[in-house]
């Protein structure tokens, strides 16, 4: 029999960046993929070793009693891929580590390392894009792990560990259960409650302008007054947000509104006259090529993509070859992109617009790192978009960055601002125009803006052409009123911006962070705009009170620029962590001296700018709180429930009342149903407003109820639209192949549906302009032929099949924790790193069939009794040697070093000093 042939292997994370990888090797290199990380700290207390059991440091997952010695275990669903990557390895005469080149991908590979100890040669190969060069070169160019990048990224792991399973369970006691903490996400949920405060903070102005529309030369322009009597005329800037008054020192007219009225009145029959011309150069350079920040931004602004889901598309380009590594701070190109750049501008745009030398960029972003190379299209030759292949948004992203790469070689754009000054009495109106003279690098790509209204750069304002002393004809004139705006709240992109400039986090975990803020109910993105919960502002609260330095931007950002030191070597990990969470002033000590000076009343308690009442964190939610006089005149305490949706942003003192109101006194019916005589009331409950048909008596504990339509404004709810509610679901009609279908309003919005009789119906929402209360039954079987969309209006990316057993279809959706497959009603998540091309039904099946068994694992659990508990204590007792013995096969972390008891090395140069952190 013969011996299998030796061979390479290569160990990549995910599938996809395995079969595009395999296509430039050997034909006797094997590939396979990890599927991301194979081993992590416990994620609960299932996994850890019951060796670990007890041990007062087991649930922080890092032994912080024996030099922060990490606890590292393999997941449930990586111990199959694990079994492979071992049984791979023992046809292989040498092993190469191909992760990603940045600290995650060196910390992934020591940990393959660690866990598949391999008796052959082991090189790490890094590369920076996947194309034929690219991959050669780095075969040739192997080299051994990187033990600082590893030393960074583990003491990161551990630093995020200790701040969030250390803080976490007191907001359990003092604010809500399952909330957590982090050392950069509770920065950035501080950063979005501040924004809110200030918006409540604020108080608004109003002032009056005057626009007028001028005609000379047979065209037309527009002014705006800018000075009257020679003195400035207000405008926003010129008002205190705090107070909605004039800021003190500035001297500028405030104009009422029949000031401006009966100054447009006035200078309608005045003489205009053009007083002076004035024409400026300006050039405009193009921007540097992306970053992952800058990537995030740009494709939020422009493509309304989030974060994570920029991420998720810009890593399938990757590893599918056509743009570079996507985690990088560097905007440097290297000389195979500058020239392939610059083949591009002359081949599309002509020579005219390619600049006159090779334009490189330096990075300005604070903590600036991983510096390889800017994300661009990947090779030796940019493939113009449309010869990709690509479809959807990995087109719209791959032509976003070929547009911006492109653009940085190409030739500054050079423009004329012109302003044309217009006296009429004695008030003056400027006119602002703009002429492109050359366009530059506007012909490949224009830098969005946060502001969808706001005008691209690229856009010419003509003004027709004038010398001083011309007399254009006032053709209208118009009294604008205005009002100053709030500041905006932070968008995905501005918030990233916002932390990239403070030094907060690295962009390569901004994706996480703002999805864990929203999956966590901290923020709720409502038109692109981060939202504040109530919890947000309680917990900022008490981290602002009890732990000012963990939500201090300069604290976060000192701790960044440590953890990059430890990088390079420049700084000790070990003194750091010892520092950060030990001694009189660690985080360790801290929190156990303040939890028992941290009331939980008080923790729960929200005092919004504005509102004479209070909200208060309850365990169904938020509710408000206030004290008002009694049918019987003395004071009692009245509490009502605030609707789920509610958040800070929209209670009002108006809104507030009304659902106080309605608690402590009678609500007003809005009106009679004619059919039953009995009263309609608008109430408010923990889901929203709703309407309820009679009171809730001892005959009638239920009576008849009907939530608002999501969106509905309950004080402009009549009392027909409340009848119409409460006649849902209303029948409709018979389908044509047998069946009822009827309309009505569930737990996730209006819909219709199809009962097919035997328990079988058939849904589809109902969105846009159809009205629950109107829609008929030509437009309910229109909507019923639809393919069905999965929950939040998600289509079915692919679909794999249906199982031999017959039952339901499986089928691959995008859902906000990411790709999943459905088969029913149970979901299961893919494993990192798979992708909706790369999993099989039989994949499929799998996962579902460990879903449904951790599912019904869990019914058990809960169902236990004391006497099965004591059986199990006892079964353990028994069993201690097998447990033990089973724990060696849980990987104990050997923290990154060399060292013969599998320590981190302490080989930096500097150690940080308690008072330094």
């Amino acid at each position: 029999m013969c011996s299998p042939v030796a061979q390479a292997l290569v160990i990549v994370e995910s599938p996809t960046k395995a079969r595009t990888i395999k296509s430039f090797l050997p034909k006797d290199f094997q590939v396979v993929a990890s599927m991301g990380h194979v081993r992590d700290l416990p994620n609960n207390a299932s996994e850890i070793p019951a060796a670990h059991k007890g041990q007062k440091w087991a649930n922080l997952g890092v032994n912080t009693t024996s030099d922060f010695e990490p606890l590292y275990v393999v997941p449930k669903d990586k111990k199959k891929i694990v079994r492979e990557l071992k049984s791979a390895l023992k046809n292989a005469d040498q092993l190469l580590l191909a992760t990603d080149e940045d600290r995650e991908g060196e910390s992934i590979s020591w940990h393959l390392l660690q866990l598949l100890n391999p008796k052959v040669p082991v090189k790490r190969m890094v590369f920076h894009e996947i194309t034929k060069d690219a991959i050669s070169k780095a075969l040739g160019q192997t080299r051994d792990l990187d033990m600082e990048l590893v030393h960074a990224q583990e003491t990161r792991r551990i630093l995020d560990r200790l701040v969030g399973y250390t803080l976490s369970p007191l907001l359990w006691k003092k604010v809500a259960w399952g909330l957590s903490a982090g050392r950069v996400q509770s920065v950035a949920v501080r950063l979005l409650v501040l924004r809110e405060r200030a918006r409540r903070a604020f108080r608004s102005a109003n002032y009056w302008d005057l626009k007028t529309t001028l005609e000379t030369g047979g065209s037309s322009f527009e002014g705006k007054l800018i000075t009257l009597d020679g003195q400035k005329v207000a405008s926003g800037i010129d008002f205190d947000d705090s107070t909605g008054l004039m800021k003190k020192g500035v001297n500028t007219r405030l104009i009422a509104e029949k000031e401006a009225k009966d100054l447009a009145k006035k200078l309608e029959t005045s003489e205009w006259s053009v007083s002076s011309i004035e024409e400026k150069p300006s050039i405009r350079r193009p921007v540097p090529p992306f970053t992952t920040s800058t990537l995030q931004q740009e494709s939020n602004r422009k493509l309304k993509l989030s974060t994570r889901d920029t991420m998720r598309c810009a890593q399938g380009l990757y590893e599918r070859g056509f743009i570079t590594y996507m985690r990088t701070d560097s905007v440097h190109l290297s000389e195979q992109a500058l020239n392939a750049s610059r083949k591009c501008v002359e081949a599309r745009y002509g020579k005219e617009y390619l600049s006159k030398s090779t334009r490189q960029f330096s990075n300005k972003s604070r903590n600036a790192q991983e510096a390889h190379e800017a994300i661009r299209p990947a090779g030796a030759t940019f493939k113009m978009p449309n010869q990709t292949g690509l479809e959807g948004r990995d087109l719209a992203l791959y032509e976003l960055i070929w547009k911006r790469t492109v653009a940085s070689q190409m030739e500054e754009a050079r423009l004329t601002m012109i302003s044309v000054e217009i006296k009429a009495d004695k008030a003056v109106f400027r006119s602002s125009g703009k002429r492109i003279d050359f366009p530059g690098f506007f012909r490949a790509y224009v830098e969005g803006n946060d502001d969808p209204e706001a005008a691209l750069e690229g856009q010419e304002v003509f003004l027709p052409k004038m010398v001083v002393g011309d007399k254009p004809n006032a053709t209208h004139i118009e009294p604008l009123p205005h009002q100053t705006q709030p500041p905006a709240r932070y968008s995905e992109a501005s918030l990233v911006k916002m932390l990239e400039k403070e030094g907060i986090g690295r962009p390569s975990t901004y994706a996480s962070i703002i999805g864990t803020i929203v999956d966590r109910g901290y923020s709720s993105l409502q038109n692109n705009s981060l939202i504040p919960s109530f919890t947000a502002f309680a917990v900022t609260a008490l981290l602002e009170e009890h732990f000012p330095d963990l939500v201090d931007t300069k604290f976060t950002a000192r701790m960044e620029s440590t953890l990059d030191e430890i990088s390079t070597g420049k700084v000790e990990w070990l003194p750091y962590l010892d520092g950060f969470y030990k001694g009189e002033s660690g985080l360790e000590t801290q929190v156990e001296k303040k939890e028992g000076d941290i009331d939980p009343g008080l923790s729960r308690t929200i005092a919004l700018e504005g509102l004479q009442c209070v909200v208060r964190i309850g365990r169904f939610g938020a509710y408000l709180e206030s004290k008002r006089l009694g049918e019987n005149g003395e004071e009692e305490l009245v509490k009502a429930t605030l609707p789920q949706e509610t958040t800070p942003a929209d209670l009002d003192e108006e809104k507030a009342e009304l659902i106080l109101k309605q608690k402590s006194d009678h609500p007003e019916p809005l009106g009679s149903d004619p059919e039953t005589g009995e009263e309609v009331y608008l109430l408010f409950g923990q889901y929203g407003p709703y309407v309820q048909r009679g009171q809730v008596t001892e005959e009638v504990p239920k009576p008849k109820r009907s939530s608002l339509p999501k969106g509905s404004k309950p004080e402009d709810l009549t009392i027909e639209e409340a009848l119409g509610l409460l006649k849902l679901p209303r029948a409709l009609g018979e389908h044509p192949d047998g069946g009822k279908i009827s309309a009505g309003l569930g737990r996730f919005g209006p819909y219709v549906v199809w009962n097919k009789g035997k328990g079988e119906k058939d849904y589809r929402s109902i969105r846009g302009d159809d009205d629950v209360l109107e829609v008929d039954l030509k437009r309910a079987l229109e909507l019923l032929a639809m393919p069905k969309r999965g929950r939040g209006g998600r289509t079915a990316l692919k679909e794999l099949g249906t199982p031999n057993d017959g039952a339901e279809k499986i089928q691959v959706y995008d859902g906000p924790y990411g790709l999943y497959v459905k088969q029913g009603k149970i979901n299961a998540s893919l494993p990192e790193g798979k992708t909706a091309d790369d999993i099989t039904l039989e994949e499929a099946i799998e996962l579902l069939e460990a879903k449904a068994s951790t599912k019904k694992t869990k019914g058990k659990k809960r169902t236990t009794s004391k006497k099965s508990v004591k059986k199990t204590t006892k079964a353990k007792t028994t069993t201690k040697a097998k447990t033990t013995t089973k724990a060696k096969t849980t990987t104990k972390a050997k923290t990154p070093a060399t060292t013969k008891s599998g320590r981190l090395r302490a080989s930096a140069v500097r150690v940080i000093k308690p008072g330094e952190i």
